[in-house]
Order: structure tokens, then C-alpha cells, then sequence
């Protein structure tokens, strides 16, 4: 259940406080905040950042983005309230809405459907804004490359893969082929 926004205690941060707070010192370590959720009903409070980069986010940066942006937080003058602050990134079932969201998807496999009901599961490749390269299969070993207006996607979600990449498969969407097998 979605917390409510009129329980919000006094002494939290708003969404937007939160973000004009942490966005400039995200942006400075490469990243953009997509959300901030204050879940003033949960006991105790939580204040989670979703943040996302071109270059994915890792545990290490993750503990570096939470430790500043605690810093920051703490200096407002908030009362004393308690409350959890987390920094996430947005997860693999988080739909690619956005180009962006496609451009640090590259490489991975997504399932999509297409504005015509069409539904194929195929590896990201690369985005000029308006077209998304695709590699889907072509005949039993071989991989072939399709554009698709992003216009046209109606959702693609990101399947997690646990079996290692085809080495050609991952070339053809723009990736090195590092630790795929041939």
C-alpha cells in the first residue's frame, strides 16, 4: 500500500526538497535521481533515492552516494526524528520507458511489446533517440540486427539472464563479447 502523502510527519524532507538537496552532488558522480520516496508511515520512517547512471551503479558507489547524501540530510534542520535513508538503484524489473533507459540497457535481454501486439524477446543494442537496435535470432546459430522506432515499444522489461551471453550476440548490440561464450 502506497504511503500517504498527507501523513507525512513535519520533520521529514519533501520529495522535492530531497532532490534539489542531493541532485547536484549525484550529478557530480555521474548519476541522475529518477525517484524519491518518503514512507512517513513506516516505522521508522524511510526516505529511499533511486538513482540510475549510464554506467550502471555498483555497491561501491551505492555506499559513497548513501554516506553523502546522509551528510547533506543531516544538515538540514529537520527535528529529531528518526528515519532510513536508502540509495537504490532502480532494478531490473523497472520498465525502459525512456531512451535513456534503453541506453543503459545496452546489451542486455528484454522482453517487448510492440504497439501492434508483436512480442519477441531480443538484446539491446544501441539508440539514436528515435530507433532502438535490437539482435534477434536469425536460423538456428546466426544473429541479425532490427530496427525499432522506440515510438513503437509499448513495454520492455529487462530479463535477468543467468547463463552467459553468446559471444556474437553481444558484439552485434555494441559490447565487447567479454565472458560470453562463443
Amino acid at each position: 500500500m502506497a504511503p500517504d502523502p498527507n501523513l507525512r510527519s513535519a520533520d521529514l524532507p519533501s520529495q522535492k526538497q530531497v532532490i534539489e538537496l542531493l541532485d547536484g552532488e549525484f550529478a557530480r558522480a555521474g548519476y541522475e535521481i529518477d525517484d524519491v520516496v518518503i514512507d512517513a508511515a513506516a516505522r521508522p520512517p524511510r526516505i529511499t533515492v533511486v538513482a540510475d547512471g549510464d554506467e550502471g551503479l555498483d555497491l561501491d558507489s551505492i555506499a559513497t552516494l548513501s554516506r553523502r547524501a546522509s551528510e547533506l540530510l543531516d544538515q538540514l534542520d529537520r527535528g529529531n526524528t528518526p528515519y532510513v535513508l536508502e540509495v537504490t538503484s532502480p532494478g531490473v524489473d523497472r520498465p525502459l520507458t525512456t531512451e535513456k533507459h534503453f541506453r543503459r540497457a545496452r546489451g542486455r535481454k528484454a522482453d517487448l511489446t510492440l504497439a501492434d501486439g508483436t512480442q519477441l524477446t531480443a538484446r539491446l543494442g544501441a539508440t539514436d533517440g528515435q530507433t532502438l537496435q535490437v539482435v534477434v535470432p536469425d536460423g538456428p546459430r546466426d544473429f541479425a540486427i532490427r530496427e525499432i522506432p522506440l515510438g513503437e515499444i509499448a513495454k520492455a522489461v529487462v530479463q535477468v539472464e543467468f547463463s552467459t551471453p553468446n559471444r556474437r550476440e553481444l558484439e552485434l548490440a555494441g559490447q565487447t563479447g567479454k565472458g560470453a561464450r562463443t
